[in-house]
């Protein structure tokens, strides 16, 4: 980009000069689809690598809900739920729910490499490198709770069905995945702007547990919302976690899925699998833009 100037020389004339002036409104560099995935490759392997060494977050990914499952399946075993829903006991009604809090606590946890990257300086030398697309690193750090996620999802579906659980039929299995990538994707997108905006570690430690349980209790994961106060049905209501659980709950409790079955009521009325689908994704597109405005904004300080 440039100007035309126009400068008076001594002799008289007229004079035309070119003043280069840099464009930081117009960043576009044209990536081919190879270099993109290329990119990816490489910055998810690396981070894959990171969680291999050091598996206690995985571990503790299956731990938490574990301890949860067991915990409340035991201090609320004789709570009279099963007047309130498909007929369950209390432990399969918490069972659900830790499956949703297995994948909505991975994807909390996913700032957390991209903050000590930035913290250690690593970042600014992957920055610094040839990339070509920055938002390489955001879809690389997805790939990576994606994979993590999984195995701690496969690991608690299966101690839930030693426990005697049922398990959904293999067809529900594709609802179920399609759900738990919509909840895990919007929560990794909002994890992965607050590690770009928070200045340490210590404030995005604070933030994931100032989210964590309250997004739990505010949920029907361990209670339905008829056993919850007015407030709390208000906010459970708003709560993404709660339209997730309650359509994975449907899916385990059913063998044949109805896109129009309403499975949940809440302070507006009725909802059906159809229509929390579409809530899911539309938060799903939502956030992830937002956040990716956001990160955008911060690569560009």
């Amino acid at each position: 980009m440039y100007n035309k100037n126009k400068l008076f020389h001594k002799s008289g004339d007229l004079q035309e000069y070119l003043v280069l002036e840099p464009n930081f409104n117009q960043r576009k560099t044209r990536v081919h689809l190879a270099t993109y995935i290329q990119e990816v490759h490489a910055l998810a392997i690396r981070l894959i690598k990171q969680s291999i060494r050091r598996p206690s977050l995985i571990m503790t990914g299956i731990i938490q809900p574990l301890l949860w499952l067991t915990l409340f399946s035991a201090l609320f075993q004789n709570a009279p739920i099963q007047l309130f829903t498909y007929g369950q006991k209390y432990g399969d009604f918490v069972s659900y729910g830790m499956i949703v809090f297995t994948a909505f606590t991975a994807a909390l946890n996913s700032g957390l490499p991209i903050m000590f990257d930035r913290e250690f300086g690593f970042f600014n030398r992957i920055l610094s490198s040839a990339i070509n697309s920055r938002s390489s690193i955001i879809i690389a750090s997805s790939i990576n709770i994606a994979l993590s996620s999984s195995i701690q999802i496969i690991f608690i579906m299966s101690i839930i069905s030693i426990m005697g659980q049922s398990s959904p039929h293999i067809p529900n299995y594709t609802l179920v995945i399609s759900v738990l990538f919509l909840l895990s994707n919007s929560v990794t997108s909002v994890s992965l702007a607050l590690a770009f905006v928070l200045p340490g570690h210590i404030e995005l430690l604070a933030c994931i547990l100032m989210l964590n349980l309250p997004l739990l209790f505010s949920s029907t994961a361990l209670a339905p919302l008829i056993f919850m106060p007015s407030w709390l049905q208000i906010l459970a209501s708003l709560n993404p976690l709660t339209y997730a659980i309650e359509i994975v709950r449907y899916t385990y409790l059913n063998q044949i899925i109805v896109p129009t079955s309403k499975i949940l009521t809440n302070v507006w009325g009725e909802i059906s699998v159809q229509q929390i689908l579409i809530i899911l994704l539309v938060t799903n597109c939502l956030i992830s833009l937002l956040s990716y405005m956001l990160i955008g904004n911060k690569f560009e300080d």
